[in-house]
């Protein structure tokens, strides 16, 4: 069982759940990054050291929004089923509403969303090298 107390176990669950979104945002960010620089020279060059400050402000307060959520009452922070930890309560979602409209937004903005441009950086990043030895080759 859980052996801190709830103000633990909710700053616990807080940090897991910013730590892990900031991270998931950073590697999204750096794919798009990756992309614009590899099939996009032209928007790509002109980035600079304060563009990345930015993108780098703008995955914490992303993550932020997610992990300060279940403390302003949308979504709920619990132990997690077996209760050796703490993490966003699962279980909530099938008797809240609230909670479960938290869970399908976590799930889009923080999963489907990020995965699927890192997906798509990356094919552009396999399409343009493909391309690029191509026409290597023929010359």
């Amino acid at each position: 069982r859980w052996l801190y107390g709830k103000q633990f176990c909710l700053f616990y669950a807080f940090c897991g759940v910013l730590f892990g979104i900031c991270s998931l945002s950073t590697l999204t960010l750096l794919s798009t990054v990756c992309c614009l620089k590899i099939c996009f020279p032209v928007y790509g060059n002109r980035f600079k050291r304060e563009h990345g400050q930015i993108l780098i402000a703008f995955a914490w307060s992303y993550a932020a929004v997610f992990a300060c959520s279940p403390l302003a009452h949308w979504g709920e922070y619990g132990a997690e089923p077996y209760g050796t930890a703490c993490c966003i309560d699962w279980r909530s979602t099938n008797l809240n509403a609230v909670a479960m409209s938290y869970t399908v937004v976590l799930f889009v903005f923080c999963f489907i969303l990020p995965c699927g441009v890192i997906v798509t950086s990356y094919s552009l990043i396999l399409v343009t090298v493909k391309e690029s030895r191509k026409a290597v080759e023929q010359h």
